[in-house]
């Protein structure tokens, strides 16, 4: 199946206590069915120092269900599903459902 949510993609919580929140998508895992988006589900993990790394409590964004967010809409940033269509020269774009805009270039 082809991907709907990708990496660089700006993406609406729908559920959880960050719904609401926009971010963007910094890595996909369509296997597990989890994204990770920057600056949504922030996560408090205590690291241990390394010869690079300071010790302390570091902040950082867990992954998050795919079914739990939705593609901004380019028009108006609400949240919308996405539909495919194949454009004249051959090539199979991403629409938004909502406005019918176009998602990727």
């Amino acid at each position: 199946m082809a991907a709907k949510i990708k990496k660089g993609d700006k993406v609406v919580v729908l559920a959880g206590r960050d719904k609401g929140r926009t971010g963007e998508v910094v890595k996909v895992d369509p296997t597990e069915g989890r994204a990770i988006v920057e600056g949504v589900n922030q996560v408090k993990r205590h690291q241990r120092q390394t010869k690079d790394r300071e010790a302390g409590i570091v902040t950082k964004s867990a992954p998050i269900d795919l079914s739990n967010i939705a593609i901004a809409d380019p028009k108006d940033g609400k949240p919308t599903r996405v539909g495919f269509k194949i454009l004249d020269d051959g090539r199979k774009v991403r629409v938004a459902k909502r406005s019918g805009e176009q998602i990727d270039g």
